[in-house]
């Protein structure tokens, strides 16, 4: 019985680590991508401290629906029809 529920406890958790991996990417990783839009054309020394003190930032959450929505609209740039309003319609939500 002992080892019949440990093998369902590992199942488990690795279902749980399979469908957590599959998101695609992490909040790092989102962060990232944001930080580097945000740095556009800066090189060199000016682009690392951008890039650092974007990254150490803390997320602020938009205080206003309508900064929900330049964000949103940032973030959807370059989808269109359905795509898009899936996307604005999750991202308007968060």
């Amino acid at each position: 019985m002992k080892k019949l529920f440990t093998l369902m406890a590992l199942g488990l958790s690795l279902s749980l680590g399979a469908a957590y991996a599959a998101d695609g990417k992490t909040a790092q990783q989102n962060k990232m991508g944001t930080c580097n839009k945000e740095a556009g054309d800066k090189k060199g020394d000016e682009r690392k401290a951008f890039m650092k003190e974007c990254l150490s930032a803390k997320p602020a959450e938009p205080a206003t629906q309508q900064d929900k929505m330049k964000s949103c609209n940032v973030d959807a740039k370059g989808m269109k029809g359905d795509e898009r309003k899936k996307f604005m319609s999750d991202c308007l939500k968060k």
